[in-house]
């Protein structure tokens, strides 16, 4: 829910609280009240709403309900979003037509404990400025306001893309966790991937996007990509951290991520050429499924020019 005041805020607790035991405790409370129930008093409240993770297999709505309908009644059509979550992208969602009208949101989960996972996908929105009526119109695709890019994650690295044994991870097709009845050879449970959850919704074999759907580019936090082109295990290194603070000195992440001209900035060839390995899809992609995130690697070509690349002072 994107909610316009903090007296909404409010009014929505007032509404919710006999509903949930946890609602001043837990970051995501529990709630007893269906969907219809939850858009009904959120729409009263003049907020936006949506399905947020609307793919994830264990909470998300596509895991309930087979449609929109299904799941928000008479109240569907006054949903105003559809939040991807972390394994699908516009691909996936745009082989379903029953939601091609609805704005497709990328957002980053607020409930991790790691600086890196904030705003690890997001919205880029034309707007005059930042305020709840022009993200509203933007939403809206009212008034000239629009989205004009979603990034995110490549879905494979969502960690229920693939369907997988929850205990071993081992992959599986749908047809063969139904010949299984969903037990692994390990004994595990085979929970089904968001892949195949998607083709078993979508009515069509290739996604159609409308002319109103932006571009979705497939981005890691910069962090990540700069341990990654330096052969770093973990982004919180004194050599990324190091190399991070200097690239961000002067523009946002996103500005270095998406727009910056890295031909004119302080930086090391080896990263450089892995931001625009990112920026062109020019990655090799390990799937994940069952619970276990999937692995990205910089392809061949950008491996071997690093190799190639001479030490750099911050090496020392």
């Amino acid at each position: 829910m994107l909610v316009p005041e903090i007296s909404k805020v409010q009014e929505l607790r007032e509404t919710f609280s006999p509903h949930s035991k946890d609602i001043d405790s837990n970051g995501r409370p529990s709630l007893h009240m269906t969907a219809a129930e939850i858009a009904d008093a959120a729409i009263e409240a003049n907020c936006l709403i949506g399905p947020a993770h609307a793919f994830t297999p264990w909470t998300g709505m596509y895991a309930h309900y087979s449609s929109i309908q299904d799941c928000y009644g008479d109240l569907a059509d006054q949903i105003s979003f559809v939040e991807l979550g972390l394994s699908a992208d516009s691909d996936y969602a745009d082989k379903i037509s029953e939601i091609e009208d609805k704005t497709f949101l990328t957002n980053s989960d607020a409930h991790s404990p790691w600086s890196n996972k904030l705003g690890r996908e997001f919205n880029q929105m034309e707007i005059k400025e930042p305020s709840f009526e022009e993200l509203e119109s933007a939403i809206r695709r009212k008034g000239g306001r629009k989205s004009t890019l979603n990034v995110g994650f490549y879905p494979e690295e969502g960690k229920y893309n693939r369907t997988a044994c929850t205990r071993c991870y081992k992959h599986y097709t749908a047809d063969e966790m139904d010949a299984r009845r969903g037990r692994c050879e390990c004994g595990g449970r085979i929970k089904l991937g968001v892949r195949d959850r998607v083709d078993i919704l979508a009515d069509r074999t290739q996604p159609e996007h409308p002319d109103y759907r932006p571009p979705y580019l497939h981005l890691i936090p910069l962090a990540e990509i700069i341990a990654m082109a330096i052969g770093h295990k973990s982004p919180y290194t004194a050599g990324v951290q190091k190399r991070w603070n200097e690239l961000v000195k002067e523009r946002t992440e996103i500005e270095v991520l998406l727009d910056a001209d890295l031909s004119q900035m302080k930086i090391e060839p080896e990263v450089s050429k892995a931001i625009q390995a990112f920026r062109s899809g020019d990655v090799i992609v390990k799937p994940g499924g069952g619970g276990k995130y999937g692995e990205i690697e910089l392809s061949d070509r950008i491996v071997r020019q690093k190799k190639e690349t001479q030490k750099s002072l911050f090496d020392f």
